[in-house]
């Protein structure tokens, strides 16, 4: 059976998502370490293959051991090419190909005839499946509807439900976008799969220790509404004005709190803001230094920061909307992403509570077995393979 995953449009730091085209890496390279395994024990009798259509760009990423790399010509940064690319030129690829099976990690199938791809050299069907993290531009049409082109994001919200409504097969990552599938195309629970994402090891584990200095909290966001920057710097101002010792705050994914005009300076003062880290290892090394770890989104399709703090060692408070109580189950303590007076309170009983801070690491690190990365690649194999 040959696999085809579609990776053209993936470019890193490219688009509104990382986790897209982190999580394509991921199944790529699991797959392939899979395949390679196979090989070399002499188990694999040939009649499986993954094929990978990639870019320029990303070549470095995903031509790894294992998988076949296709270095797609043309340019993937291009909005016009990658629009002829995704409803029409990849079907051409996969029948080149001889795919059995396509897999779209965005989320987009291209538009076919009677509704499918197309059909391999022997007449036989091409199968696809596509790959859905979140359903964000619905929630911002709903919610936010200014923030994104109106145009662009109805043109997205309209490929997602096509592509929902006519795939073979569905994958989601959380009960959460499961049922959020459903509310929007309904008739489909039959062909979902949900499997959770796989969590990487951190990479600052292998490097060294976490910053020194005076003890701090930390907290992720950015100036998207969806993430809360708003709420976090209410927590903050909250909680500077109850705990008895209130500790600094450092935020990851602002560059300052100007965009927040509202917030109290002497708040402000206390707190230091990290727009991007050039290197994942110092963000890692700075977050394994919090006392407590916040992450208070309203909407999130699976939600990594609270994992990643959790294999860091350090507590966590989070919000209890979408996926993430799904996620981080009690190994952390939920919130109301509106309250800031709870949220506050969670962040004294966190900082100043050690019996408590050791239970929600001890338990964080029991929450984060449950996302390996070896279980996820059985999932994938049984799904894509079938």
């Amino acid at each position: 059976m040959n696999l085809v995953i579609d990776c053209f449009k993936l470019v890193k730091g490219a688009g509104k998502s990382i986790g897209i085209y982190n999580l394509a890496k991921s199944i790529t390279c699991h797959l392939g370490e899979r395949m390679k395994e196979e090989w070399e024990k002499g188990e694999g009798d040939g009649s499986h293959s993954v094929i990978v259509l990639g870019n320029c760009c990303n070549r470095e990423e995903f031509d790894v051991p294992g998988v076949t790399f296709v270095e797609v010509p043309g340019n993937p940064r291009n909005k016009l090419y990658c629009i002829l690319w995704e409803l029409f030129l990849v079907r051409r690829y996969a029948r080149r190909y001889q795919a059995d099976r396509v897999l779209f990690p965005r989320g987009y199938r291209p538009v076919g005839r009677n509704g499918f791809i197309g059909r391999r050299g022997d007449g036989g069907k091409i199968r696809d499946t596509i790959l859905i993290h979140d359903l964000i531009p619905f929630y911002y049409d709903k919610h936010y509807p200014g923030v994104f082109h109106k145009t662009e994001n109805a043109y997205i919200m309209n490929r997602l439900k096509v592509s929902m409504r006519k795939a073979d097969r569905i994958i989601t990552i959380s009960g959460y976008s499961k049922a959020d599938i459903l509310e929007k195309v309904p008739g489909c629970r039959e062909k979902i799969a949900v499997i959770h994402n796989g969590l990487n090891d951190v990479a600052f584990r292998k490097t060294g220790g976490p910053a020194e200095g005076r003890p701090y909290i930390a907290a992720m966001t950015s100036e998207l509404p969806h993430k809360n920057a708003a709420g976090i710097l209410k927590t903050y101002e909250t909680y500077r004005r109850t705990a008895k010792e209130p500790l600094d705050m450092v935020i990851f994914g602002l560059a300052d709190t100007s965009s927040f005009p509202e917030t109290d300076k002497g708040a402000a003062a206390h707190i230091t803001c990290y727009k991007f880290f050039e290197n994942f290892e110092d963000m890692c090394r700075m977050a394994a230094g919090a006392k407590a770890y916040l992450f208070l989104s309203y909407v999130e399709g699976f939600g990594f920061p609270p994992l990643e703090a959790m294999q860091l060692g350090v507590p966590v408070v989070c919000s209890d909307r979408s996926s993430l109580p799904e996620v981080v189950g009690d190994a952390a303590l939920l919130v109301s992403p509106e309250d800031d007076k709870g949220a506050a309170e969670a962040l004294i009983r966190v900082t100043e509570d050690a019996g408590l801070r050791e239970e929600l690491i001890r338990k964080g690190y029991e929450n984060i077995r449950r996302f390996s990365w070896e279980s996820r690649t059985d999932l994938y194999w049984k799904e894509l393979f079938r």
